[in-house]
């Protein structure tokens, strides 16, 4: 464990609080963020002093094992500061969950050294694993890695054997050493995570450091031989995806208290009305505030049934588990919608930087296009399961 961090476990309330404790730091520090169109080292120092990234890391490997949702509180609390923040942490401290269902090799060259190691991605299947002895040749270039330049190796998605014809679908982990990251990151929203190209020509993986991503289905993953808690028996997409929706919870929180402590004391420069007053606002804030609460307890109930199945045991059902997956990519589509609102609601002035608005409005649209998070498209195919057609959502 690396000294800035304790080697006590702490509560999980403790975390939580440690991370809502930087939220206002997060907020001043905004700005600069997406300016620099990175995450700051200091940002990044701070959530590993407060055993942030630790939160889903085996004990064993130095981690505190906990219940998904205090990961998903974690990311909550951090996105009512900054959602680039909440989203770098959300999918960069995911990964040690995944690392636990690598071969226990693979968890031993990233954590041996240092069990304070973060590892970033790109999971799209760019990538092209040739067979060799022992393992694979890599080579790809892959889009959209948060906070890559923080991490010392990367998850990159690729086919294994393509010309097998078998659809091998994998996770390849790569040390820093064996990988270029492009800088490429100019975008309108969520411009802080710094999610840069990665680029890699010829790279030896051995066959224990990639991850079926069938085996993370199925929850028969290499790692579940060492790494036997609950945690590690839920599937693969249903902890991921939520990384990627529920920022979008923790920015339309930040952006309804920007906007009730804006609201209280605003006047309209061209009609004199208060905001206040204005009953386009106080409906916006209060749908915004019961559809948070909603959402939370969704997120919350859902990880809890996952969590007590894997406890037990049990299976869930496909039709539970695409459910939860459309719940989540909901979550994206429903904070926009209600975040737009709000931005309406409080008037022309709203649109200068010095205040949060407009970023914040930015990010949840960025955060919305994420594949994970298309609505529509998972909407249908529950939809279809539901009238009797056949399954076509591979990530469940």
């Amino acid at each position: 464990m690396s000294t800035s961090e304790s080697s006590t476990i702490p509560s999980p309330e403790t975390v939580v609080a440690r991370a809502r404790a930087l939220v206002p730091t997060l907020r001043d520090r905004a700005a600069e963020t997406q300016r620099s169109g990175r995450l700051p080292t200091r940002t990044v120092d701070e959530m590993r002093e407060a055993g942030l990234f630790r939160v889903l890391q085996p004990k064993r490997w130095g981690g505190y094992e906990m219940h998904p949702n205090v990961f998903y509180d974690v990311i909550i609390a951090l996105g009512e500061g900054d959602m680039s923040v909440a989203w770098c942490y959300a999918v960069i401290a995911c990964h040690a969950w995944q690392l636990a269902l690598f071969d226990d090799r693979a968890a031993n060259e990233v954590w041996g050294r240092d069990d304070g190691t973060l590892v970033s991605s790109s999971y799209m299947l760019k990538g092209t694993g040739t067979p060799v002895e022992g393992g694979y040749r890599l080579s790809g270039t892959w889009r959209f890695s948060s906070g890559s330049e923080h991490c010392g190796y990367a998850f990159l998605g690729g086919v294994a054997d393509p010309a097998s014809g078998k659809n091998d679908a994998r996770t390849f982990l790569v040390p820093r050493s064996d990988y270029r990251i492009v800088e490429a990151w100019n975008v309108s929203g969520l411009c802080g995570t710094g999610s840069q190209d990665v680029v890699v020509e010829n790279a030896f993986v051995p066959d224990y450091r990639t991850h079926r991503i069938a085996d993370g289905t199925r929850c028969k993953s290499p790692g579940n031989e060492v790494n036997t808690g609950a945690l590690y028996r839920i599937a693969f997409a249903q902890i991921f995806v939520r990384a990627v929706s529920t920022p979008a919870i923790g920015a339309l929180t930040g952006m309804l208290e920007e906007l009730i402590a804006y609201g209280r004391v605003k006047t309209s420069a061209a009609t004199g009305a208060k905001t206040a007053e204005n009953p386009a606002a106080q409906q916006a804030c209060a749908e915004a505030m019961a559809a948070i609460a909603e959402m939370k307890l969704v997120l919350h109930t859902s990880m809890d049934r996952l969590y007590s199945a894997a406890e037990k045991n049990e299976s869930v059902e496909l039709n539970e588990r695409l459910l939860y997956r459309f719940q989540s990519a909901d979550v994206s589509e429903r904070c926009l919608t209600l975040a737009q609102r709000l931005f309406k609601s409080a008037g022309g002035s709203a649109a200068y930087d010095e205040h949060a608005f407009g970023r914040r409005l930015a990010d949840l649209s960025v955060g919305r296009l994420h594949a994970a998070n298309q609505q529509d498209a998972i909407g249908r195919n529950l939809g279809g399961v539901m009238l009797g057609l056949g399954n076509r959502e591979p990530f469940y």
